[in-house]
């Protein structure tokens, strides 16, 4: 017996409704780090990313940040832009994830400071935005892709170096935009069939 429209509209909402709890899971394991720093080492407990420091360092470098104004101004673009992608899916999503991992590690290899925080993944959750809609072409794409270059288009400039704040990372911006630019071309030519 098939479900009824009212059974299926319910597994529906149910799936959505953990989907959006994703993003606010892993900003609670970054707020979850950045209160342990603060309260128990004084703020000396940064994990982030350093040129021939440990590959944890990589892992680690999202969840965090140096204090909370850091924090905070990561998690007010990371969850709407979180929430953006997931619309289109849980595996769109951990493409974004991917991406940006994979080209930190370049920057971890070669890249002679430290970077660390969620705007890496800011960044890439952007990048991914941005191109997904000039690639698909398709009416839901393309008005995500608005949403976010009206929302969030602001930040782009702290993708050039010469643009970039003091003291911020401009290539751990950078690489995340770009890892989420390659997450969105592979989403993409994984649906598109090849001729």
């Amino acid at each position: 017996m098939a479900p009824s429209l009212a059974q299926r509209l319910d597994r529906s909402l149910a799936v959505l409704g953990t989907t959006t709890l994703i993003p606010v899971g892993i900003l609670a394991l970054a707020w979850g780090q950045e209160l342990i720093d603060g309260v128990l080492f004084g703020g000396h407990w940064n994990l982030p990313m350093v040129q021939g420091g440990s590959l944890l360092g990589v892992l680690t470098a999202p969840f965090s940040h140096s204090g909370f104004g850091h924090l905070i101004s990561n998690s007010i673009a990371f969850l709407p832009l979180s929430w953006l992608v997931l619309l289109r899916g849980r595996r769109d999503y951990w493409a974004v994830w991917i991406g940006v991992y994979a080209l930190a590690l370049p920057v971890w290899l070669w890249w002679p400071g430290a970077s660390h925080g969620l705007s890496g993944v800011v960044y890439g959750l952007l990048g991914y935005l941005l191109v997904i809609g000039w690639l698909e072409k398709r009416f839901v794409s393309i008005v995500l892709s608005l949403l976010a270059l009206v929302a969030f288009g602001g930040m782009l400039p702290a993708l050039l170096p010469f643009l970039s704040p003091a003291g911020v990372s401009w290539i751990g911006h950078a690489s995340g935009f770009v890892g989420g630019m390659l997450a969105a071309l592979a989403i993409h030519r994984e649906a598109t069939p090849q001729v």
